[in-house]
């Protein structure tokens, strides 16, 4: 192992991390020389703490199916799907990691990647999230890292679609329910009456929304901050685990914020 390698090494908990080094370099992760940069240190780290949040979920999945499908929705270039198969997939021998992306470019490298990198059992569909649908109709774990605005949504109702176990999302920018505010008057209109409070509070009442929604569908939801702020400002991670199929509480929770507030996303809206 190269002393370039043991300076990234020490972030990756893989059993043969030298192994991993060509995965991180195709990545742009890793330098061509094998060292990380300020920026891919910052994004490493973020992808790394999910993984560790995950960990649990899939160690559990594993114990319970001989081959569970995982899917990572509005994949992007995939850094997450290929760190957790790198990471626990791989090792465990078993598994399926599915990524979905509506860009063919990045889908066609992804799945070159993949290939390359020996990874079977890591297939990619290019496709919407709202219209993209497994073959599995049920699965484990859905993600989605970094989703724009009602993507996460979409990620929300493709695992509601297929029953997934376990869902895990940091959501990015959130304009929808900004918009449904603006020029919305009454009681507390003051929350929301400047444009950039407007934004803030708005990205803020979807996530709150979005957990509120989980809930009602019978999942036990936790949000809590994914890393510092000096690795990402779009830090909130909802995760999310399947007990019931409903919880008719935290549906009427839900359904006094929206008539409270007066705007309905259209999360609400689709089944």
């Amino acid at each position: 192992m190269t002393a370039a390698t043991e300076s990234w090494a020490k972030l990756w908990p893989s059993q043969q991390p030298e192994k991993s080094e060509p995965l991180l370099k195709a990545l742009h992760i890793l330098t061509r020389d094998g060292k990380l940069n300020a920026d891919s240190r910052r994004k490493l780290k973020q992808v790394l703490h999910l993984v560790n949040f995950l960990r649990p979920a899939i160690a559990a999945a594993l114990e319970r199916s001989d081959d569970p499908v995982f899917a990572d929705v509005g994949a992007g270039k995939s850094y997450l799907g290929f760190i957790l198969y790198d990471l626990m997939l791989a090792q465990a021998g078993r598994g399926r990691m599915v990524g979905v992306e509506t860009r063919e470019d990045l889908v066609v490298k992804s799945q070159a990647l993949a290939d390359e990198s020996g990874f079977e059992r890591m297939k990619f569909i290019c496709a919407p999230i709202a219209q993209a649908k497994l073959p599995d109709s049920e699965i484990e774990m859905v993600t989605a890292l970094h989703a724009c605005d009602t993507a996460t949504d979409d990620a929300i109702h493709f695992a509601l679609r297929h029953k997934a176990k376990t869902v895990a999302l940091v959501p990015c920018c959130q304009a929808e329910v900004a918009r449904l505010l603006d020029g919305k008057s009454g009681s507390m209109h003051q929350l929301w009456r400047h444009p950039i409070q407007r934004r803030e509070f708005g990205a803020h009442v979807t996530n709150v929304i979005r957990g509120l929604f989980l809930e009602a569908h019978g999942y036990k939801v936790r949000v809590t901050e994914l890393t510092g702020l000096e690795h990402s400002l779009k830090n909130e991670l909802i995760l999310a685990e399947r007990h019931q199929l409903t919880n008719p509480k935290a549906r009427a929770e839900l359904d006094r914020l929206v008539n409270e507030l007066g705007v309905r996303p259209a999360l609400l809206d689709v089944i």
